[in-house]
C-alpha cells in the first residue's frame, strides 16, 4: 500500500484513539468510513466531520456484522474496550470484540484486498520480564487472570490475523500501542492520567494503586496515529509487527506528582490495594519504529499532560 490510498475503515473510529485517526486520515487526504458501537465511543468526537463528504458513520457492533462497505484500500482495526475498569466487567464483550469482531474485519479486508493495521497491545507482553520489550519478546501472560480477555484477546487476534496473512496471502500489519493519553480522553475512563486528572481537577485525593514504584511510558495520542498512518503507508510492514509508544519511563507516583503540579493544586495522594496482575514495567523497545518507519514520538509529557489536562477540565466544567 503507498500514498495513492483514498479509502480507510476505522473501525472504534468514535473513540479517543479512533477519533484521533480519523482527524489525521481526513486531514491527510483520506475517505474515511468509520464503524462504532458507541459502547465507549462518543458521537461528539466527530461532529465536526458531519458535512464532510468524505466521512461516513455506521453505528454497527461488529460482533454482528459489517455494514456494506465498497472499495476500502486499509482497514485500521481499532474497535475494542481498553479499560482496566471494563476488563473485568465487561470481559466477555472485550474477548468477542477481539475474535469474532476481529474475524468480521478480515473478512472484510480479504474480499476487498485491503491492507489490515490491527490495533494489537503492549498488554500482550503481561507482566513483563524482559525490558524494555522489543516485538521478539514473548511475553508473560496469564489466560486466568483479570486482564486476560484484553491480553489473551488481543493475542489471539494478533495470531488470526497472521493465519490470514499465511493462508490468504493477507496484507496484515500489526501495532502494539503502549499508553496513550491525550484529549477526549473520558474522565471515568479508569486509566491512569485521566483518572489522576478528572480527581485533581475536582480537587480529590490522587489515588496510587499499590506503592506507585510501578511504572509505565506514556505517548501523547497525535504522535501515536501519525505511526499508525506511517504503517499503513510503509510497504515493509506487510506481514510484520511493531511496537508504537514512547520509550520515556515515569513511575506512576511521579506521574501523581507532575499532574498536581500542572494542575495547580494540592490534593492529597492516597495508596489503595494494588490491581490484580497489574504490570510492574512497561517500557516499549523502539528500535524497530525508529528503522523501519522513521518514526518516533516528539510530544514532551508535560505539554501533553497540560493539553489533556484543559481538555477534561472544559469538559468537566461543563
Amino acid at each position: 500500500m503507498g500514498d495513492d490510498v483514498t479509502h480507510a475503515v476505522v473501525t472504534g473510529g468514535a473513540g479517543f484513539v479512533g477519533s484521533h485517526l480519523v482527524d489525521e486520515l481526513l486531514g491527510s487526504g483520506f475517505r474515511v468510513t468509520v464503524v462504532d458501537d458507541f459502547s465507549t465511543g462518543v458521537r461528539r468526537n466527530l461532529d465536526h466531520h458531519r458535512a464532510d463528504d468524505r466521512f461516513e458513520l455506521h453505528s454497527v457492533d461488529l460482533k454482528q456484522g459489517l455494514p456494506a462497505i465498497e472499495d476500502a484500500d486499509v482497514v485500521f482495526h481499532l474497535a475494542s474496550r481498553a479499560s482496566p475498569g471494563d476488563f473485568r466487567s465487561h470481559g466477555v464483550d472485550i474477548a468477542l470484540t477481539n475474535s469474532v469482531g476481529t474475524n468480521r474485519v478480515l473478512d472484510l479486508a480479504l474480499e476487498q484486498d485491503a491492507t489490515v493495521v490491527l490495533a494489537s497491545t503492549s498488554e500482550v507482553y503481561g507482566d513483563p520480564e524482559v525490558h524494555p520489550q522489543p516485538e521478539s519478546y514473548v511475553g508473560h501472560v496469564s489466560v486466568r487472570g483479570a486482564r486476560s480477555p484484553y491480553d489473551i484477546g488481543k493475542r489471539f487476534g494478533e495470531t488470526l490475523g497472521m493465519a490470514y496473512a499465511r493462508q490468504f496471502d493477507l496484507d496484515v500489519r500489526t501495532v502494539r500501542i503502549f499508553n496513550t493519553y491525550g484529549p477526549r480522553m473520558r474522565p471515568d475512563d479508569g486509566r491512569v492520567v485521566p483518572t489522576f486528572v478528572s480527581q485533581a481537577l475536582s480537587g480529590d485525593p490522587l489515588t496510587v494503586h499499590g506503592d506507585g514504584t510501578q511504572t509505565r511510558s506514556f505517548c501523547y495520542v497525535s504522535d501515536l496515529v501519525t505511526g499508525l498512518v506511517e504503517v499503513a503507508r510503509e510497504p515493509s510492514m506487510d506481514g510484520d509487527v511493531v511496537n508504537l509508544g514512547n520509550d520515556e519511563e515515569i513511575t506512576i507516583l511521579a506521574l501523581a506528582r507532575r499532574i498536581r503540579e500542572l494542575v495547580d493544586r494540592s490534593p492529597e495522594i492516597v495508596h489503595v490495594d494494588g490491581r490484580p496482575d497489574d504490570p510492574t514495567k512497561r517500557r516499549p523497545d523502539l528500535t524497530r519504529a525508529r528503522e523501519r518507519l522513521d518514526w518516533q514520538p516528539t510530544t514532551p509529557l508535560d505539554e501533553g499532560l497540560r493539553r489533556t489536562i484543559e481538555d477534561l477540565r472544559g469538559r468537566l466544567e461543563t
